[in-house]
């Protein structure tokens, strides 16, 4: 059967609207198009080919494992999860680990283990969760209600209850907002969706001190930061501060459908047999995968890889700017970067992405005025100097 992108528009539900070209084939930091054009792929479907595309490793661990067995549902366990859930909880401050198959179960999960051990411990009372302006943390109704943007929230009836918002690296609002009846503060170590922002160190601080002071629990949302992507294998890491649950999606499979959260002993016990469920969580293939995919990233070569790349972005990035001042602002962390479009063209960041694929590029964007780059980890540098300069060929075609 022959398709095309107007097949699409013929029996797809149009919540997306995808670009003109359909992607057929990828390689390392290479994809193909049905046309047999190349790109250099800078946005890594959204931070998640953490390892390129069809990575041998990972090749390898999915021929192998589907060879041997594809799925069980939860009324037995797996090796492959077993062992993926082993190395989690030996690299970071969990004892315990739950999968789920995307960053938005992972969040749903975090959430309700919050709600559960709020009320487990102090009541139906301590109910409330506060998140923060411009967040996001996935699409099922109440991980898009935690979000902070309305705009995805917004229109489908009423919303779960007990959820407030504050600004991002304001400390006074949240403390003012904080209270016993506070059950858990949801944050991102770096907010990406929202235009990638960095917290202060002092906010991050902060932020542990106010949960502990109220007895809440302290969600990192490390769909987007974590499984390498900031330098570390999770961003908290590098910030001096624990949380109490953690999410973690998107990178944890470079590519194959897997989410985890990630938790101490002493708050999993309050998830019992038969209050939380996901019929594919925990899924041999995916497991498989995402063990092979920790084993190459969890290493000291590939995370100060990290931050070298991060280095020579950066750089280009400014060197580009000297030319055309086109950005404000090039910010972020490991290969995780935002360059925020200076004011005179504000809101156009679709415009600089579309221009990028005519060139060969392909970028995402954070709001409707910064450039998102979330390509491999392991990207060679040759590819970044390559799609760089592809990049600032479309810069040109867009500001003339």
């Amino acid at each position: 059967m022959t398709v095309t992108r107007a097949t699409f528009d013929e029996v797809m539900v149009p919540n997306y609207n995808p670009a003109k070209m359909v992607p057929v084939k990828g390689e390392g930091s290479r994809v193909w198009d049905q046309e047999g054009r190349e790109y250099i792929d800078f946005a890594g479907g959204i931070a998640v080919n953490c390892l390129g595309h069809c990575h041998p490793a990972m090749v390898k661990a999915l021929t192998e494992q589907g060879n041997k067995l594809w799925h069980l549902s939860n009324v037995f366990t797996n090796e492959p999860a077993i062992r993926l859930a082993k190395k989690l909880t030996e690299s970071t401050f969990a004892d315990r680990v739950y999968f789920a198959n995307s960053g938005a179960e992972a969040n749903e999960a975090a959430l309700k283990l919050a709600r559960r051990w709020a009320l487990d411990k102090f009541g139906p009372e301590k109910d409330q969760i506060i998140a923060f302006t411009k967040g996001f943390h996935g699409r099922t109704f109440f991980t898009v209600t935690v979000g902070g943007q309305p705009a995805y929230s917004d229109g489908f009836g009423p919303k779960p209850g007990g959820i407030e918002h504050v600004a991002y690296n304001d400390l006074a609002a949240l403390e003012k907002q904080m209270s016993d009846r506070t059950c858990a503060i949801m944050m991102e170590p770096l907010q990406g969706e929202g235009g990638v922002i960095s917290p202060d160190a002092d906010f991050v601080k902060g932020v542990r001190e106010l949960c502990d002071k109220h007895n809440a629990l302290l969600i990192f949302d490390e769909v987007q930061t974590g499984f390498g992507r900031t330098g570390s294998l999770y961003a908290y890491q590098q910030l001096g501060i624990t949380p109490d649950i953690l999410a973690s999606a998107k990178s944890l499979g470079g590519g194959f459908p897997i989410g985890a959260m990630l938790t101490t002993k002493a708050i999993a016990e309050h998830l019992k047999p038969g209050t939380h469920g996901s019929t594919y969580g925990g899924n041999p293939l995916a497991c498989a995968v995402a063990e092979a995919v920790y084993d190459v990233v969890n290493t000291d070569e590939v995370l100060q890889g990290v931050k070298h790349r991060e280095k020579i972005f950066k750089q280009k990035l400014a060197e580009i700017n000297a030319k055309y001042n086109v950005f404000k602002d090039i910010r972020g962390q490991g290969m995780l970067l935002g360059a925020e479009l200076a004011d005179q063209y504000e809101g156009k960041a679709r415009d600089f992405l579309n221009a990028g694929g005519e060139e060969g590029v392909m970028v995402l964007v954070a709001g409707p005025s910064v450039i998102r780059f979330t390509p491999s980890l392991v990207i060679p540098e040759a590819d970044i100097n390559e799609g760089l300069a592809r990049f600032e060929r479309a810069i040109a075609k867009v500001v003339g």
